[in-house]
């Protein structure tokens, strides 16, 4: 007599080996975001059917819909509220492989795909450093996501990180083995970056040669803490004429700005907000200087050796001394230190590397290079129907 349970399997529709699903819950403009943005196109370029399921009013955006991307409204401005919606998509559209990225989007992924009993390959993806994230929540919030990181994230087909430091803190601090973790460098750079011109001046603080320009881009918040680079910047603006141009948003502006007045620099520091494509900024900066207390990577850093711009980074975990490799592209100086900080700004206004030594340090993070590494984690070739593996 043949078993019920095992003739339904046989009978169920495969995996659709050429679709993709995203799932992202995000800011709109973090590095998710960003990654986001270059790595869905890149996917669709490579006959993939992309499926971007998005949390109502969260991002990522995509400036274009590319052919061959869906965008679809999961229906809930809320995470968890989602499951319903994305155990029937997945139970419907049958994806070779689901993505997801940070935690509460990755533990809806885990429950969905398991009440779907769908054969989806399941991509897990962390890009902070975890101990770092949640060292400010509750003991209880804490030791939940800890454990819940360490005992779930077992049951995805593949967890990726997208730095060595964050995969090392990720198996340290959850238990989750660290040999379950993949290392995949975020789509970052465009190719044409390194053979276009370069883009028309953006700012005239930019087109004067009188006056380096000294340029950060990042949310206005404690992490990146851009307190530290104006205590930084005081000191170099006291040995040589400078400026100091900060891109983005955020809860601390008010407080930037009060800063700089009793520091004196307010006439010498622009905050011209959020700027999606800060590559023109980067392209015509003297310099430019991350002062993060912790990251996942870096993107802005990434950004500006891209287009040859000298750098000066934070020892901070994680990313900066994997991009900069230990200082050789760019100095690396303590979290917090705005004397150390000064110093090797001067150093560096003063003694630049060559735009070409500085771009070699962008090249692993560039969008195809990268897409690559997302599609082996995925399981998947680099095009449908290349060598086509089969999914668990």
């Amino acid at each position: 007599m043949t078993n019920r349970r095992t003739d339904r399997r046989a009978t169920a529709p495969a995996v659709d080996h050429a679709r993709i699903a995203c799932f992202f819950s995000t800011s709109g403009h973090s590095g998710v975001d960003r990654a986001a943005q270059h790595l869905i196109p890149a996917l669709a370029r490579r006959s993939y059917r992309v499926d971007l399921l998005k949390v109502r009013r969260h991002g990522p955006e995509l400036t274009e819909i590319p052919p061959g991307v869906q965008v679809i409204d999961l229906g809930s401005r809320h995470t968890y509220a989602c499951l319903p919606a994305l155990r029937r998509y997945l139970r419907q559209a049958r994806p070779a492989a689901l993505l997801a990225d940070k935690d509460r989007v990755n533990r809806t992924a885990l429950l969905a795909r398991a009440l779907a009993r769908v054969p989806t390959r399941l991509v897990l993806s962390v890009g902070t450093t975890v101990s770092v994230d949640l060292a400010g929540r509750g003991v209880i919030e804490r030791g939940v996501q800890r454990l819940s990181m360490g005992w779930l994230y077992r049951l995805a087909d593949q967890v990726i990180a997208n730095s060595q430091g964050v995969a090392e803190d990720l198996a340290r601090y959850t238990g989750l083995p660290r040999d379950a973790i993949r290392v995949v460098p975020r789509p970052v750079v465009p190719a044409s970056l390194w053979t276009t011109a370069r883009p028309p001046c953006p700012h005239p603080w930019l087109a004067d040669p009188t006056r380096p320009l000294i340029l950060s881009v990042g949310e206005l918040c404690e992490r990146k803490d851009f307190a530290t680079l104006l205590r930084a910047f005081a000191r170099v603006r006291r040995q040589q004429p400078c400026r100091l141009m900060i891109l983005g948003d955020g809860s601390t502006r008010q407080a930037l700005i009060d800063q700089a007045t009793a520091l004196g620099i307010l006439e010498d520091l622009a905050l011209p907000g959020f700027v999606p494509n800060p590559y023109a900024y980067m392209a015509h900066a003297d310099l430019f200087v991350l002062t993060s207390r912790w990251e996942g990577l870096g993107f802005v850093l990434i950004e500006a050796l891209a287009v040859g711009t000298p750098v000066v980074a934070t020892d901070c975990p994680n990313g900066p001394a994997e991009i900069l490799q230990q200082g050789r592209y760019g100095p690396l100086v303590g979290v917090g230190d705005d004397h150390a900080l000064a110093e090797a700004m001067l150093a560096t206004l003063d003694r630049p590397l060559a735009p070409e030594r500085l771009r070699e340090a962008a090249r692993p993070y560039e969008i195809e290079r990268s897409t690559d590494a997302y599609l082996a984690a995925m399981g998947l070739p680099p095009a449908p129907g290349v060598n086509q593996p089969h999914c668990r």
